[in-house]
């Protein structure tokens, strides 16, 4: 019987890549998206699901449950990226970030865990970010939705073990999706101290998206982790830089790590 899963975020993206290729691997796959209707040629069904209400993620937990009887692995991908300068970012927006980025996967996470405790046994991957090993400038709220998924995850994946559930948090670099397009951006005031630092950076973030590698790099690497018996608590996947980045951090003097950042944006 074929491995049921649940990818949030299917439509687009690493989402719609990591549903063709597991679906091609023999997978029971469902995406959602929050307007499935407007998807054509989808590879795999997509239900309808707005990660920010909790009766829709009921909804179709519920959906996939009566479908398949189980659900094997489920994959919170759904995410929203948000850039700017941090006192110039509305207080709207920074909290849109974290409904998306963090309450949105920890309750899919709450809905899925009475059925897999059931079931004995389940898998849950994060998507996550290698922004969110680090402050980046003009990407700090991303940075900390992605830091604060990540730690929580640690926390549960102890909680639940017991009940025979995994955990795993999955953070990519730079790929190449349309994550730019759909993103918060601050806009660039004319008048802010900020104007010139800020459009500078937000214009190599968009380069680096948009020289990103394969979403197929991922999707690949979440079929390995799936198959693992005992995958890690975190895995890294992006370009050999983009890892280093991380141990840099981890050894370097802050001041020192800081310095690397600075010069690499271009920023004094």
């Amino acid at each position: 019987m074929p491995k049921t899963v649940l990818i949030t975020g299917g439509s687009s993206g690493i989402g719609k890549a990591m549903g063709e290729y597991l679906s091609k691997k023999g997978y029971q796959v469902f995406g959602t998206s929050r307007n499935p209707e407007k998807i054509t040629g989808s590879f795999f069904p997509l239900l309808k699901m707005d990660v920010n209400q909790t009766e829709s993620i009921q909804a179709v937990v519920a959906e996939v449950i009566g479908k398949a009887k189980k659900i094997d692995v489920v994959i919170n991908n759904a995410g929203v990226g948000i850039t700017g300068p941090i006192e110039e970012t509305p207080e709207s927006e920074i909290m849109n970030a974290f409904q998306t980025n963090f309450y949105g996967p920890i309750n899919v996470i709450k809905a899925v865990l009475p059925q897999m405790r059931e079931q004995g046994f389940g898998h849950i991957l994060n998507i996550t970010s290698i922004a969110g090993y680090m402050g980046l400038p003009y990407r700090g709220i991303y940075s900390a939705s992605k830091a604060a998924l990540e730690i929580t995850i640690e926390a549960l994946r102890m909680e639940t073990m017991q009940f025979g559930i995994k955990m795993t948090n999955i953070a990519p670099g730079d790929f190449a999706t349309n994550i730019a397009a759909g993103r918060y951006h601050a806009p660039i005031l004319n008048n802010s101290p900020y104007k010139k630092d800020y459009g500078n950076t937000l214009k190599m973030m968009n380069e680096h998206v948009e020289k990103g590698g394969n979403p197929l790099e991922m999707a690949k690497a979440v079929h390995r982790i799936i198959e693992t018996e005992n995958p890690r608590i975190h895995y890294k996947v992006g370009s050999p830089l983009q890892k280093f980045s991380i141990v840099l951090k981890r050894v370097l003097p802050d001041k020192v790590y800081e310095r690397m950042l600075l010069n690499h944006y271009g920023l004094k």
